[in-house]
């Protein structure tokens, strides 16, 4: 006799529900304790490596730098292409991977264009300051603080801001704070070329009087009968002061260097970041989640730790959050619950008017307990709750209903016919639970190109597959295993016909006499129906043609942004001007919050 898991089912129903309940729990675990995050994580397969070399061309930068690290980086493995952005003094290279580069590799291509290029340094001209790397692209603000205060500069703007930083530092799952729009500090020594020619010093004698003070040298140290006493020479700058009184030998005499320049203090100029908020200059704090983290506890915990470092403060002292990924990801999570709902309630709806409301009831029951299921699994697998995993669980409530329905629709059916509860409920088993098999993995393979997909989309898209996939599986598992129990426990004796009765009868209604017509007509017609269909699938794949690509979906935030780009070469001062003036459009506006 083959075995029957439906009967294994309802002949074990202390451990069934013993499953059900660890199931229960295990999921409603898996679902407080998952990840959550806006979108799943990806490898950025570019790089991008910039040198400086001050005083260069456009076209000395491109020849003699440029082009020396293109020759070398197209040795590297999985290269895609390679582009070059060189302007006057500085080059930027552009490293991009191909699509398929295993995401395991990357890190290691990484080290390669590292390596290789650091190779060939000392090929390339004297006074090249770098080359300097950068891949961090997935990196992924969760939130973003504006700083900013009346009456402050921002260096003492900045001096609060490293204060919040390691705070934030310290909130949990907090991966790293980054500062943003810094202005770079700088002390400026402005010659009076006049007064130079009349005492006979050149700008050189300067700048080697400078070095010389500045510099760091060993004196060595001294050791006692208990401790080595490290000698320092001094005389290192302190400040703008210091700079100032530097001695300047030249034209027979000393000098003292502010007698003969202006030393001032102040920020890099011409700046090459400005950051406003509200029109007032501000410095930014970006905070990055750590990976597989809770997005929205992470949120509790940033806004705890504000409000503490907000309260102690000193007035005068702003700090607006202009971005919030917590609450993005809040408002998702809650959009899938109303939906599940929703989606629940036609199930039961459906089910109480087409199968009475007991057989409503164990439907519906075996929804929750196959998102237990897919829950389980993913907390255990470190899948995370995203936008993409969400999308394919409203994917599949759609379809995780379908298997149960048909279980317990047998089951009715069987009981209708005259048999007793505990056979009608291992029917299933021996009728459709392999043709239920067969449908579920036709229609999981049909995500199969995402799941397995050698690329950057397959990457990001491909927990779409998985988890469709494994719902689909998991509505299998439940309806052959745990539907018979509860259709067993919730089910009435609903038998129509004696054992001896016509077990056809049910069958002997208008619906169904309908119904048989058309598959009868289907039948008769049957090179016509073929046509149709091979027809319909042509023009669906004609069709899917026309369907419009991206790799990203819609953003539905509630942020614009604004991009003003001006004529290359445009100096940074009259750009500030321009951007001034389209803040000054927006001032007043009643939806704009920042």
């Amino acid at each position: 006799m083959r075995f029957n898991l439906s009967e294994w089912a309802i002949t074990h129903r202390a451990l069934v529900l013993f499953m059900i309940l660890i199931l229960g729990g295990a999921g409603a675990y898996s679902y407080f304790n998952l990840g959550r995050a806006e979108d799943p994580s990806f490898t950025i397969k570019t790089m991008v490596v910039n040198v400086a070399w001050p005083g260069a061309t456009a076209t000395e930068m491109q020849a003699q730098v440029a082009d020396v690290i293109e020759k070398k980086l197209q040795e590297l493995p999985y290269l895609d292409r390679v582009e070059t952005y060189s302007q006057p003094g500085v080059c930027f290279v552009q490293i991009f991977l191909i699509d398929r580069t295993p995401p395991a590799m990357v890190k290691e291509l990484w080290y390669q264009v590292r390596k290789r290029v650091g190779d060939i340094k000392g090929d390339l001209p004297a006074g090249v300051i770098g080359p300097n790397f950068n891949d961090e692209y997935g990196d992924v603000y969760s939130a973003i603080y504006m700083l900013s205060a009346d009456g402050l500069s921002l260096a003492e703007l900045k001096t609060r801001a490293e204060d919040i930083r390691q705070r934030l530092l310290r909130v949990p799952n907090v991966n790293k704070v980054d500062m943003i729009g810094e202005q770079p500090q700088k002390i400026f020594i402005e010659l009076n070329h006049a007064k130079l020619a009349t005492l006979g010093i050149t700008p050189q004698q300067i700048f080697d009087s400078v070095a010389k003070q500045n510099a760091v040298t060993s004196g060595g140290s001294v050791d006692t009968s208990a401790d080595r006493i490290n000698l320092r020479v001094t005389g290192a700058f302190s400040g703008a002061d210091a700079i100032a009184a530097v001695p300047v030998q030249g034209g027979g005499g000393n000098f003292r260097l502010g007698d003969i320049a202006t030393v001032t203090r102040g920020y890099q100029d011409p700046p090459s970041f400005i950051v406003r908020e509200g029109g007032v200059p501000a410095l930014g704090l970006g905070v990055s989640m750590q990976d597989g983290s809770n997005i929205i506890k992470l949120g509790e915990d940033l806004r705890a730790a504000m409000d503490g470092i907000i309260a102690e403060l000193p007035v005068g002292i702003e700090v607006t959050q202009i971005a919030d990924q917590s609450t993005i990801v809040e408002h998702s999570v809650a959009e899938f619950l109303e939906t599940f709902f929703e989606a629940l309630g036609i199930v039961l709806l459906v089910s109480f008017i087409s199968l009475g409301w007991r057989a409503g009831i164990v439907v519906a029951l075996c929804v929750p307990l196959v998102l237990a299921i897919v829950l389980t699994i993913m907390y255990a697998a470190g899948i995370d709750l995203h936008r993409i995993t969400l999308g394919a669980l409203i994917i599949a409530l759609g379809l995780l209903v379908d298997d149960a329905i048909i279980a317990i629709e047998m089951m009715v059916v069987k009981m209708e016919q005259g048999w007793d509860r505990a056979r009608a409920a291992t029917f299933a088993w021996t009728s459709t639970a392999f043709p239920m098999l067969t449908g579920t993995l036709v229609t999981a393979s049909g995500f199969l190109p995402v799941g397995f997909a050698k690329s950057s989309a397959g990457e990001y898209a491909g927990g779409i597959f998985w988890i469709v996939g494994l719902a689909l599986l998991a509505s299998w598992i439940v309806a052959v295993l745990f539907t018979p129990y509860l259709g067993l426990m919730l089910l009435p004796d609903i038998a129509k016909h004696g054992p001896h009765g016509d077990p056809d009868a049910i069958y002997d209604t208008r619906i169904y006499r309908a119904l048989r017509r058309m598959v009868e007509s289907a039948l008769r017609w049957r090179k016509t129906v073929v046509a149709v269909t091979v027809t319909m699938f042509v023009v669906a794949l004609a069709g899917f043609g026309l369907v419009q690509q991206q790799f990203f979906p819609t953003s539905t935030r509630t942020e614009l942004f604004f991009e003003l780009r001006l004529p290359e070469g445009t100096a940074i001062g009259v750009t500030d001007a321009a951007a001034k003036k389209a803040e000054r459009l927006l001032v007043g506006d009643s939806d704009i919050v920042t």
